[in-house]
């Protein structure tokens, strides 16, 4: 019996603080809110929480 490999969705490649989440799929809705997962590092989170990464990220190079 050869023993199994973990599939790549359950390994992280990279930390949450790290990782940027440039490729993320949707895994839940509801009523209000839409969440998603990120293929990099397996981090959960709100879809809206995106956007706002995004745009701290434009403001923070402008701000040093």
């Amino acid at each position: 019996m050869t023993p199994s490999q973990p599939s790549p969705s359950s390994q992280k490649k990279v930390s949450p603080e790290q990782c940027k989440h440039p490729q993320v799929q949707i895994v839940s809705r509801d009523e209000d809110s839409e969440y998603v997962e990120c293929q990099e590092c397996g981090d959960v989170f709100e879809s809206s929480e995106l956007k706002d990464m995004a745009i701290e990220e434009k403001k923070a190079p402008d701000e040093e």
